[in-house]
């Protein structure tokens, strides 16, 4: 598939400074070469009424969440939990602050961005625990935050893609919606064609990359593979929420994304597919280097504001 000019100009530069892939550094290391590339190519930030944090209680301690409010408020406002990307490992309310921002400036939604417990410090499910009881607990508390408590949509990207999909899947009668940004939602080892031309390390996220995060999740692959992991795996999709599931065509997991949307669609969900053909994984984080980066993130929020 050809990428777009600004993709292929992206991957070049990629290449040239020849820095070392994610799944070749150190965790602490990695995280902060993450949160410089995202910190030099988020560009400006979106113009939004108010940023507050809070802490709610959580398995073994507390879950801080970050809320955006849109300029225009009211009493009764739909609302999205959203998940953070970084393979499990990686990512925090900074490194996706600029998404949650323009998403919640162009949606009219309040955002609760979710700091869940990271890997390998905290081993698999503590993460989408913490993002289940965070979402559970903005549905409990809707009044009090000036939420609608019928209008609670999840989303996430990449890793916090798995994580909408699983949240949506065990609160399928609280979440009303659920974006899927560039979503990881098969575990296992199957050969999807994107995996296999994309995923070699040239295309920012390689295969190899996707199993270094694996094996910091869990000691044990095969639990991984379980539906709260790997939400693909449900053979029961019916009665979940409307979902869009948006991909990148240099994607390593653009077919596992369009393969869940798809058996959403099976499962008589009103399931949405949208692929940006030309260019590479989490590209809405970037808007300083790819053309398409706010044209996406403008899309997602003209949905949410839509469905929501």
């Amino acid at each position: 598939m050809p990428m777009d000019t600004s993709t292929e100009l992206f991957v070049k530069n990629l290449a040239e400074n020849n820095g070392p892939a994610f799944h070749e550094l150190p965790v602490d290391k990695c995280r902060e070469v993450y949160k410089e590339l995202v910190s030099q190519l988020s560009g400006e930030l979106a113009d939004i009424g108010e940023i507050r944090e809070l802490s709610i209680p959580g398995e073994n301690s507390e879950i801080k969440i970050r809320v955006y409010s849109p300029k225009k408020t009211t009493k009764n406002m739909p609302a999205v939990a959203y998940f953070h990307g970084g393979g499990w490992v990686i990512g925090d309310l900074d490194t996706h602050d600029p998404v949650c921002r323009r998403l919640s400036a162009k949606s009219d939604c309040l955002f609760f961005s979710v700091e869940y417990r990271l890997a390998p410090e905290n081993k698999y499910p503590s993460g989408i625990d913490d993002c289940i009881t965070a979402t559970q607990w903005i549905h409990d508390n809707a009044t009090e935050l000036g939420v609608d408590s019928k209008r609670i949509g999840v989303a996430g990207d990449s890793a916090g893609g798995n994580m909408a999909a699983v949240v949506a899947q065990e609160l399928k009668n609280i979440v009303s919606y659920q974006l899927l940004m560039c979503p990881a939602v098969d575990l296992s080892d199957k050969s999807y064609p994107s995996r296999e031309e994309y995923g070699q390390g040239e295309y920012l996220l390689s295969m190899k990359d996707m199993l270094w995060f694996g094996g910091h999740l869990s000691d044990d692959l095969e639990q991984l593979l379980e539906p709260k992991a790997s939400p693909i795996s449900n053979n029961n999709l019916s009665g979940l929420p409307p979902a869009l599931t948006v991909t990148a065509g240099c994607d390593p997991l653009c077919d596992e994304g369009k393969a869940y949307a798809d058996k959403l669609s099976e499962a008589g969900v009103d399931s949405e597919y949208k692929c940006y053909e030309g260019t590479i994984h989490n590209f809405y984080q970037f808007p300083l280097a790819l053309e398409t980066a706010l044209e996406g993130l403008d899309f997602m929020a003209a949905k949410l504001k839509e469905r929501l």
